[in-house]
């Protein structure tokens, strides 16, 4: 868990983000008492008597019944996530590893890092050159991000080739463009657009959508500027 803490924290100081996070890792270990249990295709959800108080745990998919006495390791401490599986968002959630099964949990830590990588990996290998999209909105990758405090919350349209998908994750696809704007050296040449649309890497895509800037996902994920409730088009 200290690994994975100081990864997030490299990565947010990486990008030149900001984030919330406590001053020192959480607990690795949770304790407590079952009270509630809600079972979803990959999680078992579940409501916890602590030391501290009551709180919600997610576990890989185990067979636990209320009264259960339970461990859970390696854990990680998740704000505002979303279940869609619930159509429940938890102010304060516990992800980790049930003591005794040695399976690590697959899901939102491991959706968080791909999603929101500040560093991409990028799937597509080659020269990106992509034509700046039209009209009175449009603008490049490189414009946006020099550019996101006067564009805050003002619609934009952005040209530029897929390098990245994640799909699905907190009820939304994740998408990073590149248009050949902006140079590395200084993280103006990849742009994070949300949407509900669909896309493949190296497609081409318009996206149309809003600039945010300083938003906070929670885990110490936070953006300096994003483009989200994106619609595309190729």
């Amino acid at each position: 868990m200290k690994l994975l803490f100081a990864v997030f924290m490299l990565l947010c100081a990486n990008a030149g983000w900001s984030a919330d996070q406590p001053a020192s890792p959480p607990a690795e270990v949770l304790k407590g008492e079952v009270l509630e249990v809600k079972d979803v295709e990959s999680y078992t959800y579940l409501r916890l008597k602590t030391a501290d108080g009551e709180t919600w745990a997610a576990v890989g998919k185990a067979p636990l019944k209320k009264g259960a006495k339970v461990t859970i390791e390696n854990v990680m401490v998740m704000t505002n996530f979303e279940s869609k599986a619930l159509k429940k968002t938890f102010p304060k959630i516990v992800f980790g590893t049930l003591a005794g099964t040695g399976a690590k949990v697959a899901g939102a830590a491991d959706q968080m890092a791909a999603a929101h990588s500040g560093q991409p990996r990028v799937e597509f290998v080659g020269d990106v050159k992509v034509p700046k999209a039209s009209g009175p909105d449009a603008r490049t990758v490189a414009e946006v991000i020099a550019k996101s405090a006067e564009l805050k919350d003002k619609t934009v349209l952005i040209r530029g080739k897929v390098v990245k998908f994640s799909g699905g994750i907190m009820g939304k696809n994740w998408i990073h463009l590149r248009d050949g704007s902006g140079s590395a050296a200084d993280k103006t040449d990849d742009l994070l657009v949300t949407t509900l649309g669909e896309a493949k890497v190296g497609d081409v895509v318009v996206a149309k959508g809003v600039v945010h800037t300083d938003k906070d996902f929670g885990a110490g994920y936070a953006y300096k500027v994003l483009v989200e409730e994106a619609t595309l088009q190729k």
